[in-house]
């Protein structure tokens, strides 16, 4: 009877919780630091999907009514898609959490042929590409990996909770001041993780990781070029520089073409590793990212 009981009311609790809606699955870590089971999060773009171009379905469009607010970061999908949540939901509060952030110019890597390459494609036609959101120019929307600017985000997370739900005000302060406590305590283990390799160059298919790379004082150097494969040609200079760096390992995120990767990794008798920007865990998969990249000047 007891055990019973205490699980009507731990469902009462859940039932009983707001519900907001974030974009992509780390920012769901963020808030549940912060609200606990207070808070039911519900998360826009899927796993496995990528939040550059993702279309999110009829049924989570359904969903959004029942939340009250949506925490933005910044993604490309969100230019076409936050005003249409707003017109599904006219109660909900859109709260941009990369709002108080000066964001990085998306990394484009430039290669000894760019010239060569950018006249060529002057007289080519424009088409439509998965990762075109990500063209030159455009600002990089992964604030997420820096630990630094995470406390930013919490911070206006903490913020709106405190506006929907004043009565668990204290809740949420403990909880918000423990998470930045965490955040300290992991950017410091990151930052001794990475000694090692301080200065080094990694490669990475796409340019996810700019804000990591600036906060630990690292290079990234992506394989796409403007948001798109690389060209034969363009692919050689990439081989040849990364051997200039001494790279055994090509990192590539499930959410992209692996063609790439594969095909620099076996130039370079090195291998292709998964390396993703979206996973559950954020400060676990932090920390396995640092860790790959020293063990990958290991090889």
């Amino acid at each position: 009877m007891k055990k019973l009981l205490m699980l009507f009311l731990a469902f009462s609790i859940v039932a009983l919780a707001k519900e907001v809606t974030v974009s992509i699955v780390p920012q769901k870590y963020f808030v549940e630091k912060i609200a606990k089971n207070k808070i039911s999060v519900n998360v826009m773009v899927r796993p496995g999907f990528e939040p550059a171009t993702y279309e999110p379905k009829a049924s989570q469009m359904r969903k959004l009514v029942s939340s009250s607010v949506y925490f933005s970061i910044g993604v490309p999908f969100e230019k076409v898609w936050l005003e249409k949540f707003k017109n599904a939901n006219k109660n909900l509060l859109i709260v941009d959490t990369s709002k108080s952030i000066d964001k990085l110019p998306m990394a484009a890597h430039h290669h000894h042929d760019e010239h060569q390459h950018h006249e060529d494609e002057e007289h080519e036609s424009h088409e439509h590409h998965e990762h075109e959101s990500h063209e030159h120019g455009s600002l990089d929307p992964h604030i997420w990996l820096d630990p630094l600017l995470v406390k930013i985000q919490a911070k206006s997370i903490y913020e709106t909770l405190v506006k929907i739900d004043s009565q668990n005000k204290e809740f949420y302060k403990t909880n918000y001041e423990e998470f930045i406590k965490e955040i300290d305590s992991l950017y410091m283990q990151i930052k001794n993780i990475l000694k090692p390799v301080k200065g080094k160059t990694f490669m990475v298919f796409h340019p996810a990781w700019g804000y990591f790379a600036k906060r630990f004082d690292l290079k990234q150097m992506p394989i796409e070029i403007e948001g798109k494969e690389p060209k034969p040609s363009q692919l050689a200079n990439l081989i040849e520089e990364a051997k200039e760096h001494n790279i055994k390992v090509v990192f590539v995120a499930p959410e992209f073409s692996q063609k790439s990767a594969k095909v620099i990794a076996k130039s370079i008798d090195g291998v292709a590793v998964a390396m993703s920007p979206l996973k559950a865990n954020w400060s676990q998969n932090l920390i396995e990212t640092a860790k790959q990249i020293v063990s990958s000047y290991n090889k």
